[in-house]
This record gives C-alpha cells, structure tokens and sequence, in this order.
C-alpha cells in the first residue's frame, strides 16, 4: 500500500513583538497538540533581533535567548515557485528548500499579527492559518478596526485618537477633549498591541498624561477609550472562512482592576467561567454580533471577539478583536471551543483544513491579463 505523506506544518513564533513571550508558549501547545501521524511539524523561530530559525530546537534557543548567534537561518521567501524555507547561511547548499503545505503563525502582535507577515506568505504563494492581509491589519489597529465596526452599525466604547505628534503640539487641547468627551476614568492604548501591553486606566489627569507616555512608547498612535464601569468581559471564539461560526461566550473575571499582562499570564489568580451565565437571548446576541464581526472585517480562519457586557445585558460593548488569540494553556479562544464540543486538537486540524481550503480558492483566480493590443512594446 502506498503511504500517505504527511501535511508539512510550519509553526511560526517568538517575533520582534512585545509578546514575543507569550508567542513561545502559544507554540508550545500547539507543536505539542498537532497529531504527529497526520503531520510534519517544522519549528521556526524569530528572535527579537529578527532572525530565523528553522529547527526542532528553535524553540528552546528562543527561550534560552542564547546560541542563536551562528545558528543556520532558514527564510520564507517571496518567490512562488519555492514555497517552503530557504536557506541563506552556514548550509551545504544556500538554495536548500524544505517545502511547506501550511504556516501556522503563532506570532502575537508586531510584525506577526498585523498583515506583514500575511504579506510575506501570500507573496510566497504558501497557504497560512488565519486571517489574510487586510483582516489582519484592521483587526490589529484599534482605531481603523473600531471606525470600520462603529459605521458598520457595531456598538464599540466610546473613544477617541490621536497621533502623538499631534498631542505633542496641542496636549492642552486634547487632554481637555478626552475629560469632556470621555471623562474618568478612562483607558489608554497603542493603537497596535496586544495582551495590554502599554495599556492603562486612568482616573484623573496626572495619570492620563502619564498613560499616554507609557502608550507611546509602543505606538504613534493611541486610543483612549471610555470605562464601562462594572461591565461584564466576555469573550467569544469564532471559527471559519466565508460561513463562520461562533462559539460558547465565556467571562473572565480579572484578578485584577483590569485585565492587564500581569492579570492575564503572571499571577494566576484571574479565573474563566465558562460558558458565561448569560440568558439565552444575551448568548445568542454575543455570537451573532461575534460573527457579524469577523465578516465586516474581512477575518479568516480564527478570532476571538471581546466585549463588555453591562450587568443586565441591556448593552453589548464589542470591545476589540484578535485575529492570532492566544494558544496557551489558559487562552480562552480553544477553551471556548472546546466547551463547545471541539477538543484542542480538533481545532487545530480544522484551522488547517480552512488554511488549505482558503488557498485553493485563491490559486483559482487570475493573476494575470492580456490586452487585445500589446501596447507596452
């Protein structure tokens, strides 16, 4: 009998990002759930510095933060007819290529999960899980992402934005908009972070202009957001490409003011419950609005849609939206899943599937043109 080759996956992480951290551990589960008797897995790395590792120790050496020096670098090149890693140093051939059926970017934040990457694979031609160029990019920045959804008919927090060059010049004034548009407390972010990072609540004045320096040392742009003040986190998994589905909400209940890195990774006190206890209707309108979502922005693949949920349900706030949610042990994205009926590895193998079935749709179109006249010789 002839034996089936097994999918070549890529699994992607680490990266020049804030949550270079928290992208190996999202790694870690998911190199250790993907089924070994129906894949190849290949780890690649990308230190903060930038450079690519391609090896089973890639992982290790990322967590070590040292050897990576001399290390053979193996690159995603922006040539379709490669498809797969190419060695550039330190090989016996530097035109080696190791071909690859599928990347799996498990890249948080920069660089990974704002369409650079995406652009990278789409020019290679290679199919990739998730979102493609543009849902990934308005689903990483804050404030094109809340602008597309607020005119979409979405109800988002109230906010408002601003370049830093521009509070710079005229910080009185705007200092005095966000107090009379907004009010404290309030939320300050980088326009382009994740797991909040540079993210802070303030309750007066001092503290704003202090937010906004924290802010801005991870973005030009920052959004303040309006505080729904004993709101309800509650978050949802969605699935799919063209007919997406959405999973069971769960909440979270932050150990701390505001689910911020230390509340969310560090001190293991925050807790899930999952699903949420949600009437019917306030579960079916969190889902629906979860999905309606992910087709506005143009999402692929995965998401996890958060919100604020005020105590009777009367208003649903959708909050932000991850197009790379967390893998990790604790990530509520497969943990909703899996609470409602698709175990952790399940998922992965049906990420993959949408991976390869959203490549093959695009092969199909045309790439090319030819004019009845050839007017360009």
């Amino acid at each position: 009998m002839t034996q089936v080759r097994k999918i070549r996956i890529g699994v992607l992480f680490g990266g020049r990002s804030a949550e270079h951290e928290v992208s190996l551990v999202s790694a870690a589960s998911v190199i250790n759930a993907l089924d070994k008797n129906k894949y190849d897995v290949i780890p690649i790395g990308i230190t903060p510095e930038g450079q690519w590792l391609s090896s089973a120790t890639a992982l290790a050496l990322l967590k070590e933060k040292s050897g990576v020096e001399n290390f053979p670098e193996h690159l995603i090149v922006p040539d379709p007819r490669r498809q797969g890693l190419v060695g550039i140093r330190n090989t016996s051939s530097p035109d080696e290529v190791q071909p690859i059926d599928v990347l799996f970017p498990v890249l948080h934040g920069t660089y990974g999960e704002d369409g650079s990457i995406q652009g990278l694979l789409e020019l290679a031609g290679v199919a990739y899980v998730g979102a493609g160029v543009l849902g990934s990019a308005v689903g990483m920045d804050k404030v094109i992402q809340k602008q597309l959804l607020d005119n979409a008919g979405v109800r988002i927090t109230p906010c408002l934005s601003f370049l830093m060059s521009d509070f710079e010049a005229h910080q009185k004034r705007i200092l005095g908009s966000i107090e009379k548009k907004l009010r404290y407390p309030c939320f300050v972010k980088p326009a382009n972070t994740g797991s909040s990072v540079g993210i802070s609540k303030a309750h007066d004045r001092k503290e704003l202009t202090a937010a906004i320096q924290l802010a801005s040392q991870y973005d030009r742009k920052i959004l303040i957001e309006k505080s729904i003040e004993k709101a309800r986190e509650i978050e949802c998994s969605v699935l799919g490409n063209d007919n997406p589905i959405a999973s069971v909400p769960g909440e979270i209940i932050s150990s701390n003011e505001f689910y911020d890195y230390n509340a969310k990774y560090v001190d293991g006190k925050s807790t899930a419950i999952i699903p949420a206890k949600c009437s019917k209707a306030v579960t079916e309108k969190i889902r629906q609005i979860a999905v309606d979502a992910f087709r506005i922005l143009d999402c692929a693949g995965m998401a996890r849609v958060d919100f604020l949920v005020q105590r009777n349900g009367e208003k649903i706030f959708l909050n932000e939206i991850n197009t790379i949610p967390g893998f990790t042990s604790i990530s509520m994205y497969p943990k909703l899943w899996e609470a409602s009926g698709l175990k952790y590895s399940d998922l992965l193998d049906r990420l993959i599937e949408l991976a390869l079935e959203r490549h093959a749709a695009k092969q199909k179109l045309k790439t090319t043109f030819n004019p009845k006249k050839e007017w360009y010789r």
